[in-house]
């Protein structure tokens, strides 16, 4: 234990003595800070108090309190950031989803850096549409007319331009984390938002649990840290196929032909193998953040028709709770259809095959072309099924956590879209932070001087 404590104390001194990440650090705290700020800063023309007493009744379950969670609590309070980062996120859900589908956006994409400076301008148009339309339902819905304390058109208006400049301003504070700081601006500004939450989550289960529940209290922080480690291992599982090079001929005057080594300084250099890693989990949180989205629909459409029909009123019934079986196994059955979807149209095992075949590279035993798309294709096919159900096992964890009498706020964090965001900011984060480490030749943070990074944890346009 007390080597731990030396090692922890010597990293962190490591850290702040590098002068590039010790700004890149203290840059990155200043905007969260600004970010967190912003969330406390209630919509003009709005009475704090009503909002308060009205945001008691709201359910912390749902799309809603997903939508509230991911935005650190801003939406519910009615604040100048209340849709946060989310808009974007939408649009670039689109445009990637373009880019798959559109010729003419795949080859912007394959235009390198112009065509990546289009693609971000078209992002960012399109996150003003939609925060534009996402404002007026948010307004319409959520906002209590009792809390209104101006005139109502006016405030509508001045709400969504506000609301709309909110969401511009924490993609620009997002933008500048990522250019100036340190881990993925966009995905930092979401996982500072759980977060936030996570100290009075835990106040909130001590109270409840008491004196006489502090053993009960205890295990469930054990079980935390058990299903945190499940969470880092789905993150960070990934299936290595082995990739060989050919032999290559270097030096002045080189051929491609191993015939022509002799020739002058010419050196043979034998072929090096390497690895392609593909990621067990490749979808990310996407699946969840679908599945839920229309776990939503449901009871909204059943519930005009509750008080007609018995079906109608089993529905709304049962899909408003979503510690109820027939909503569980429907949330886990749509996070694994989701997980197979987005991988498919993420993950190309064609352009993979004719990168490596550019490349020079091959899988041994596996002839270049079109069969290497094909074994990679079964291979993803393979791997994705036992990540998608461990992800549909982490999404229904906080219901199975909630029914053992925890609070539905720190039941949250047992698994879903908040905890599958903090595992993956932070290991980027650390990754980040150990590149600068080892670049500058201090020891590495972890004991095998490496933290394997990951993609980020939300898409952004890129």
């Amino acid at each position: 234990m007390k080597n731990f404590f030396v090692k922890f104390y010597t990293t962190i001194k490591n850290i702040f003595e590098i002068e590039e990440l010790r700004q890149r650090i203290l840059t990155t705290v200043f905007f969260l800070v600004i970010f967190r700020l912003g969330n406390y800063i209630v919509l003009p023309g709005l009475d704090p108090q009503i909002l308060a007493l009205e945001s008691q009744n709201q359910t912390n379950s749902g799309l809603l309190g997903l939508i509230n969670t991911l935005s650190g609590g801003g939406f519910l309070r009615a604040s100048i950031f209340a849709l946060g980062i989310m808009p974007y996120i939408s649009a670039s859900i689109v445009i990637q989803l373009l880019t798959v589908a559109v010729p003419y956006f795949q080859k912007m994409q394959k235009d390198g850096e112009s065509g990546r400076k289009k693609l971000n301008q078209i992002t960012r148009v399109l996150t003003i549409l939609v925060t534009f339309v996402q404002a007026s339902a948010y307004l319409a819905s959520t906002i209590p007319s009792e809390a209104i304390i101006i005139e109502r058109s006016f405030f509508t208006i001045s709400a969504m331009v506000i609301l709309t400049a909110g969401t511009i301003f924490c993609m620009w504070l997002g933008e500048r984390i990522t250019e100036r700081g340190i881990g993925n601006g966009i995905s930092m500004l979401i996982m500072i938002g759980i977060v936030s939450r996570f100290p009075v989550a835990i106040a909130s289960e001590a109270a409840t649990q008491g004196a006489s529940g502090l053993l009960f209290f205890v295990l469930e922080i054990v079980a935390l840290f058990f299903v945190v480690m499940g969470v880092v291992l789905l993150t960070q599982a990934v299936r290595r196929i082995p990739v060989q090079y050919p032999k290559q001929i270097v030096g002045k005057g080189a051929s491609v032909t191993a015939a022509t080594a002799n020739r002058g300084k010419n050196q043979l250099l034998t072929g090096n193998r390497s690895y392609l890693p593909l990621k067990v989990n490749s979808a990310g949180v996407m699946p969840i953040i679908f599945a839920q989205s229309l776990m939503f629909l449901p009871a909204l459409m059943a519930s005009p028709l509750s008080d007609k029909y018995d079906w109608a009123s089993y529905i709304t019934t049962t899909f408003a709770d979503f510690t109820s079986w027939e909503y569980n196994i429907s949330f886990a059955l749509l996070i694994i259809a989701f997980t197979f979807f987005y991988t498919a149209i993420t993950v190309n095992p064609t352009q993979i095959a004719d990168d490596m075949k550019r490349n020079g590279g091959f899988i041994p035993g596996i002839k270049p072309g079109e069969p290497t798309a094909d074994y990679i294709s079964l291979v993803i096919d393979r791997i994705t099924l036992p990540g998608a159900l461990f992800l549909a096992i982490v999404a229904i964890l906080p219901a199975f956590a909630s029914m053992t009498g925890m609070t539905a706020e720190f039941a949250q964090f047992y698994g879903g879209t908040s905890l599958l965001i903090m595992v993956g900011v932070i290991i980027d984060t650390l990754q980040q932070i150990e590149s600068y480490l080892l670049m500058r030749h201090y020891e590495g943070m972890m004991q095998s001087g490496k933290v394997t990074g990951r993609e980020s944890s939300v898409p952004v346009a890129s």
